[in-house]
């Protein structure tokens, strides 16, 4: 098992770097299918970027197993959840939507960002589609409990949630102000600690969380060009993805004139 998992990292750890080296589509094509500016979609990484993400998810992979880095994950429990006994503070279950959630509603009061509101559904959809995904596959193989004793602590995917949003936030409407990315990394730090604060996760379910969360969103932007070129070359002019989960399942429905 901690083989297939350890080959599943590399897996979506190599998609997403190769977001840095990957030939876009054509500007042309891009725009034929309604996008305001094709050089939107076409995001390096930088440096600093890849050696944080590699780090967060290959320090979970490692962890698993490692008797060290358990160590770590308990003496994090004991600072952040039992030294000073608390009652649950559960915020984090809202908070983890901020980011993503305020950037649809500045997008649809028509304040322009990165994409058009269209768009930014499209890209936050796809971002929630492959973070849930990959966590719920991934709680599912390692089965690893949570400090209070349930099942499925790894990763944390209150946290990929977080960072996810924030890093959609960052994109659409960083270029305005810098208080955007602060106030959405500020919020998904916030979620991490609150996870460990409310005794909901280990350390490491949180920093490979916040990887897979924010590789979430870049791959998210890498690919859609491509899904809305299939959809609009089907006669799909006008159409909205509206998501679901339900019991672990990740679905979403797709209503338009086709």
């Amino acid at each position: 098992m901690k083989n297939s998992l350890f080959i599943f990292f590399l897996i979506f750890l190599s998609t997403g770097l190769a977001i840095n080296t990957k030939a876009q589509r054509p500007a042309d094509s891009l725009t034929d299918i309604g996008m305001r500016d094709p050089e939107s979609f076409r995001i390096k990484m930088r440096t600093t970027e890849i050696v944080a993400t590699s780090a967060s998810i290959a320090y979970g992979a490692i962890k698993l197993g490692n008797h060290g880095l358990t160590d770590v994950d308990i003496a994090a429990r004991q600072e952040f959840a039992l030294e000073h006994p608390h009652p649950k503070f559960r915020v984090d279950d809202y908070l983890q939507f901020a980011p993503g959630g305020v950037t649809l509603i500045m997008g649809a009061a028509g304040i322009e960002g990165r994409n058009r509101f269209g768009d930014q559904a499209g890209v936050y959809l796809l971002s929630n589609l492959i973070l849930n995904i990959t966590t719920q596959s991934i709680k599912r193989i390692t089965k690893v409990p949570r400090p209070d004793g349930s099942s499925n602590a790894f990763p944390s995917g209150h946290t990929a949630e977080a960072f996810a949003s924030a890093e959609f936030m960052s994109l659409e409407y960083g270029r305005r102000s810098i208080a955007y990315p602060i106030g959405a990394y500020a919020s998904a730090v916030a979620v991490g600690y609150l996870r460990m604060y409310n005794n909901k996760h280990w350390l490491s379910d949180v920093v490979t969380g916040a990887g897979v969360g924010f590789l979430s969103t870049r791959l998210a932007y890498l690919i859609y060009p491509a899904v809305k070129q299939l959809f609009w070359k089907k006669g799909t002019k006008n159409a909205m993805a509206l998501p679901s989960y339900n019991h672990g399942m990740v679905g979403a429905s797709l209503i338009g004139n086709f």
